[in-house]
C-alpha cells in the first residue's frame, strides 16, 4: 500500500466566498454545495489539520453593492455582517452532520446562536480537534470578510490562508472571459497589488504581507483539492515571499 500523506501545514484557515455557497439558486445556502464543502473538510479528518474557516455573506446580501444604491454604508455591512452569520450556522450544521465538531464564533456578540470571538478560547478549540467558523467579518464596517480572514489567521497563528475559488488559481484576467489567462503558480504580494489581482482586497493582502502569512489560491469545486492542498502538493497559486 502507498504510504499515506501528511499534512504540510499544522493549522491553517480556510477562506470561502459567500457565492461558493449559492450553487444553482440565486440566493441563499445551496445544501448540497454546504454538503459537498463538509464532505472535502471530512476527507482530509485523518490528517489531524487544525481547520477554522471565515465565510463571506455575498450570497445573501452584499453591504457595498447595497450602500452604492444609497443605503447608509454602516447599516448594510452590519446587515452583510450577519448573513456570515447565517452561512456559518449552515456550514456548521452540514459538518456536525458527519460528527465532526464545530464551534461557530461572532465578532457580533448573539449568545443564543454563536460564541463570542476570543482568540484563547478559539485556539483551545483547535487543539481539542474541533473546527471554528469566524462569522460576523471584523465586526467592524468598511472592511471586507477577506480582512476578517486575514486578521483571524494571525490571531490564530494559522500556517497558510487558503482561498477557495471556483477558478485554477490567480490568474492575469478573468480566465472566464479570456481563455488564454495565464495563471501564476506563484507570486508576490507586491505583485498583486500593482498588479490588481483579484486575490483578496488591498487591506487583506497588506495584512498578510506585513506579517509573511502565505495564501494558497485553489479551486475548492473539485473534488479532493483541499486535501491536495493541504498536503502541499503543486496545486492552485502560491501567494508570499
Amino acid at each position: 500500500m502507498p504510504a499515506k500523506k501528511k499534512a504540510a501545514y499544522k493549522r491553517i484557515l480556510l477562506k470561502l466566498s459567500g457565492e461558493a455557497l449559492l450553487g444553482k439558486q440565486s440566493s441563499g445556502v445551496d445544501p448540497d454545495v454546504a454538503n459537498f464543502i463538509a464532505e472535502e473538510i471530512k476527507s482530509v479528518a485523518d490528517l489531524k489539520v487544525q481547520i477554522c474557516i471565515v465565510v463571506g455573506g455575498g450570497n445573501i446580501f452584499r453591504g457595498l453593492e447595497a450602500s452604492s444604491k444609497g443605503m447608509d454604508r454602516t447599516s448594510a455591512d452590519y446587515m452583510g455582517m450577519l448573513a456570515t452569520v447565517i452561512n456559518s450556522l449552515a456550514l456548521q450544521s452540514a459538518l456536525e452532520m458527519r460528527d465532526i465538531p464545530t464551534r461557530v464564533q461572532s465578532s457580533i456578540e448573539m449568545r443564543e446562536i454563536a460564541e463570542p470571538f476570543i482568540q484563547r478560547r478559539a485556539i483551545r478549540h483547535l487543539d481539542k480537534g474541533r473546527i471554528v467558523i469566524f462569522a460576523g467579518g471584523t465586526g467592524n464596517p468598511y472592511f471586507t470578510t477577506d480582512t476578517a480572514a486575514s486578521l483571524r489567521a494571525m490571531e490564530i497563528n494559522a500556517d497558510v490562508i487558503m482561498k477557495a475559488t471556483k477558478v485554477d488559481g490567480v490568474y492575469d484576467s478573468d480566465p472566464m472571459k479570456n481563455k488564454n489567462a495565464f495563471m501564476y503558480e506563484k507570486i508576490s504580494y507586491i505583485d498583486v497589488l500593482t498588479k490588481n489581482l483579484k486575490v483578496m482586497d488591498a487591506t487583506a493582502i497588506s495584512l498578510c504581507r506585513d506579517n509573511n502569512m502565505p495564501i494558497v489560491v485553489f479551486n475548492m469545486q473539485k473534488k479532493g483539492n483541499i486535501r491536495r492542498a493541504i498536503c502541499g502538493e503543486k496545486i492552485g497559486t502560491y501567494v508570499g515571499e
